[in-house]
């Protein structure tokens, strides 16, 4: 097995990034400097770089598995979201952290909001021994966002959601953005809502099939 992950890191930008139209300077350089594999159980570090989402947490207890995105898709949502370096980014689901890690190479701070307390854990520690120092990590339920540090000029989904939450949409600055996969499977589109004054629109950008994050689900009615 391969243990060159510089290597591998460099092929994930060139071949999984640049490929599918991620163009963004800053994003590619984010995707390069930050080390995917860290991020995982060390038995799994040689599927870092893998173009599938990665399993970090499996399904149990009813609850589903937890999963870091495939590295195109999230550097294509990154892109969308046209993130500066004087923004404050909410990151819902974080999970161990490498998505954080990368948001903390594009904006000036960045909220990590994780649901699971052990994968907080292991995110908060990854990235404090990664020196990833403006970065917090924070528990909660992610379709509540985090509104104590509100309002943010960017907040990313880390998975697919049925639906974006008004909660969600409430905690955006005046101009912000905010990113998600909606739909599940091949049904997936990715969007980006954009924030004007009290009103939010919504575009569709492109075709996105991702993991899904737990607690935006739809409820069935049923109807008569």
């Amino acid at each position: 097995m391969e243990s060159d992950y510089t290597g591998q890191r460099l092929r994930m930008v060139d071949c999984q990034l640049r490929t599918t139209d991620v163009t963004s300077p800053s994003v590619l350089e984010a995707m390069l400097s930050v080390p995917r594999e860290e991020f995982v159980e060390p038995a799994k570090r040689p599927l870092a770089y893998i173009d599938e989402d990665l399993i970090v947490l499996p399904a149990g207890r009813g609850g589903q598995g937890r999963y870091l995105m495939e590295p195109s898709p999230f550097a294509k949502l990154l892109q969308l979201a046209e993130i500066t370096p004087s923004d404050f980014v909410l990151d819902v689901g974080c999970c161990t952290g490498y998505s954080s890690a990368v948001l903390s190479k594009l904006a000036t701070s960045v909220v990590a909001l994780e649901s699971d307390q052990a994968l907080a854990d292991a995110a908060a520690a990854n990235l404090s021994r990664l020196g990833y120092d403006n970065v917090a990590v924070v528990r909660g339920p992610l379709q509540e966002g985090y509104a104590a540090e509100a309002p943010y000029d960017v907040i990313v989904l880390g998975g697919s959601v049925d639906f974006v939450p008004d909660a969600l949409l409430a905690q955006l600055k005046d101009g912000g953005r905010l990113v998600a996969v909606e739909g599940r499977g091949n049904a997936g589109r990715a969007r980006i809502y954009l924030r004007t004054g009290e009103a939010v629109a919504a575009r569709n950008a492109f075709n996105c099939a991702v993991k899904p994050l737990p607690g935006f689900e739809r409820t069935l009615a049923f109807e008569f």
